[in-house]
């Protein structure tokens, strides 16, 4: 597996190994190809009223608008005040009065952006197939039509500090509220593959008889709509923790979330030791590994995001390395490089293991959220 991180514009990917290439962007916008084509607007929404069904709606109709991780430095440094108080001679952005602009610019933006997205994704949670059904899906589209309507509630601008902290508060009850959706949409996926494993439901309703195969052939739609819901998610929680971390005590090196000397060796390394400890736990040992490149190097990045995808890399190349050459065997080690060249825009981190491969009977659906050879 390898992870190119673009330093470019701050964003990152997961570069999947070729032919089967695959580029993923953490930024905060949902990229627009993942967006279907089809008109929402035509879709009823259960369980809202009327009145509610008509903002959804309304806003759902509007562009989502993307911002970069760049973008986010600059305007945590302040670099676009100037866009929101053109008529006003802003202090310089070391300043408190600055400060305090900022966070009213910011919070602004996101008193216009996230009910545009909260909206974009109740929709979706709504017309996706089979999963729509499943009780805890249900519950996460309730809990955005609840924020939502907390949102839509709020004073369109916020030009008081008042308002600004009021917001804020507002804010830190939906970042908190919705930190269970990741498990909550897991345990939909899991419902849906337990429905479909025993019978009970049939994704090809035509062919209620259809081999495993021919049903996940058929889940293409249920895979795309998960990649937009949880892209999308990311960039709503980077966007609020963003804004919530800059109301912080400053932290040397720090722009909110975003750390401007992110060491990939160093989160490397604290992901290693937190893979082999669960590692240990499960099997009673676990396999050494080696990191060689550029271990000097930092840049900006958000290292809790590069700290999560490193941690799951390592568990799975462990757990494959241990399985396959059994407990107590002498471990070949699991290699990290850390690459980079001056002429290449990317931070590239590549994991490998000898940990048996993928069969080949199974490539087309390792992507797939409802499929995986863990235990469960």
């Amino acid at each position: 597996m390898i992870i190119a991180i673009t330093r470019s514009s701050c964003t990152s990917s997961i570069r999947r190994n070729a032919p089967y290439l695959f580029r993923h962007r953490f930024i905060s916008s949902t990229p627009q190809y993942l967006f279907p084509h089809n008109n929402y607007q035509n879709i009823p929404i259960t369980n809202v009223s009327s009145e509610v069904e008509a903002i959804i709606k309304e806003l759902s109709s509007k562009q989502q608008t993307s911002a970069s991780l760049q973008t986010l430095m600059k305007t945590g440094r302040g670099e676009y005040l100037h866009k929101t108080y053109k008529h006003d001679n802003a202090a310089s952005p070391d300043s408190k009065t600055a400060t305090d602009k900022i966070l009213m610019q910011v919070a602004g933006f996101l008193r216009h952006e996230l009910p545009i997205r909260l909206a974009h994704r109740i929709l979706d949670l709504e017309r996706v197939p089979f999963m729509k059904e499943m009780e805890s899906v249900k519950q996460v589209k309730d809990l955005y039509v609840t924020s939502l309507l907390e949102l839509v509630n709020v004073e369109k601008s916020i030009t008081t500090l008042q308002q600004e902290d009021e917001f804020a508060k507002m804010l830190e009850g939906i970042y908190e509220r919705h930190a269970g959706v990741l498990v909550q949409m897991a345990r939909g996926a899991f419902e849906l593959r337990a429905g479909v494993r025993n019978g009970v439901i049939h994704l090809n309703p035509t062919h209620p008889r259809s081999t495993k195969k021919t049903q996940f052939d058929t889940m293409e739609e249920t895979h795309a709509f998960l990649d937009r819901f949880y892209i999308s998610r990311i960039g709503i929680r980077v966007l609020i923790g963003q804004y919530l971390s800059l109301r912080q005590k400053p932290v040397e090196n720090y722009i909110g979330l975003i750390c401007l000397k992110t060491s990939p060796y160093e989160i490397v390394k604290r992901a290693i030791d937190d893979a082999a400890f669960m590692c240990a736990r499960k099997y009673g040992d676990s396999p050494e590994v080696i990191i060689t490149g550029r271990l000097d190097l930092t840049l900006s990045y958000v290292p809790t995001h590069l700290h999560y995808i490193m941690l799951e890399l390592l568990k799975n190349s462990m757990r494959a390395t241990v399985d396959w050459h059994g407990i107590d065997a002498d471990y070949p080690p699991i290699k990290v490089v850390i690459a980079d060249g001056k002429d290449n825009e990317d931070v590239v981190i590549k994991v490998s293991d000898e940990g048996g491969g993928i069969p080949r009977s199974n490539m087309k659906r390792i992507w797939s959220y409802l499929f995986t050879t863990a235990d469960p």
